[in-house]
This record gives structure tokens, C-alpha cells and sequence, in this order.
């Protein structure tokens, strides 16, 4: 019975951290503190995802144009850039996300750090060689 307990108790925990984590994010440049887009985090066959829904005045850009393949010269409205994150318990690991600036994809992580706050961090190799975003939760566009 305490092991249903647990389980039932991790289930329930990993279904609300999920449900708190998809939703919209204004993403803010890690360079320059700028607000960039507005970022619809979604679930899609046991995997998180994120697309841009909306561009921002500081945004500087709205075409891919280093972005690699047929995504090359694409709108950045509606790109996926934001790729099959393993759900966990804090939010999101093993996925992939591109930076539209470089076109350059990298392995990263989502952590919810506060009940409207979501850590994003990009990285080569190893987690601590990489970037850090803060994004703040959205409650409607």
C-alpha cells in the first residue's frame, strides 16, 4: 500500500509540474535583457515542445536566415525550436533547442523556478558549459 502511495504520490507530482510548465513564456535575450518573443510550450506524444507564437518589437529579426535546411529563410513565427524534452519532475531534460539568432542547436533543460518563472538552459557536452534564459509565464497573449 506505501508503495501505490508513492507511486500515485510521483504521478500526480509529475502530471502538475507538466501542466504548470506548458503554456505561453516571454522569452528575454540572455545577452542583452531584452524581451524577445512569446513561446507556447506544449505537450505532443509524452515530449515537451516550444514554438514562437508572437514576436516582440525587440525580437530584431523575423526570418530564420541562419537557420540550417528548410528552415533556412522560414518565418520565425510558428518555429518549432524547442524539441522532445523528456518530461521529469522540475520540468524538461534531453531535448534540443535551436538559437534562431546562430542556427545552432544545442542540448538542453527546462526547470520551473517559481510558480511564473521557467529556467532554460542551452548546452554543449556538459550543462555547465552553457547559456541561461529566464522566461516569465504568460497569461494570455
Amino acid at each position: 500500500m506505501k508503495y501505490f502511495l508513492t507511486t500515485l504520490s510521483v504521478i500526480f507530482f509529475s502530471i502538475t509540474i507538466h501542466s504548470q510548465v506548458t503554456g505561453l513564456w516571454k522569452t528575454i535575450g540572455d545577452v542583452d535583457g531584452k524581451e524577445k518573443s512569446i513561446v507556447e510550450i506544449y505537450e505532443q506524444n509524452g515530449k515537451l515542445f516550444g514554438k514562437i507564437v508572437k514576436l516582440l518589437p525587440d525580437a530584431g529579426y523575423t526570418i530564420c536566415e541562419n537557420c540550417p535546411g528548410e528552415l533556412k529563410n522560414k518565418p520565425l513565427m510558428g518555429l518549432v525550436f524547442l524539441k522532445d524534452l523528456n518530461i521529469t519532475s522540475e520540468g524538461g531534460e534531453g531535448g534540443s533547442v535551436m538559437d534562431p539568432g546562430s542556427g545552432k542547436s544545442y542540448s538542453c533543460y527546462i526547470e520551473l523556478i517559481g510558480e511564473d518563472q521557467l529556467k532554460l538552459r542551452g548546452y554543449i557536452g556538459l550543462p555547465a558549459i552553457g547559456r541561461t534564459q529566464i522566461w516569465h509565464r504568460v497569461k494570455q497573449l
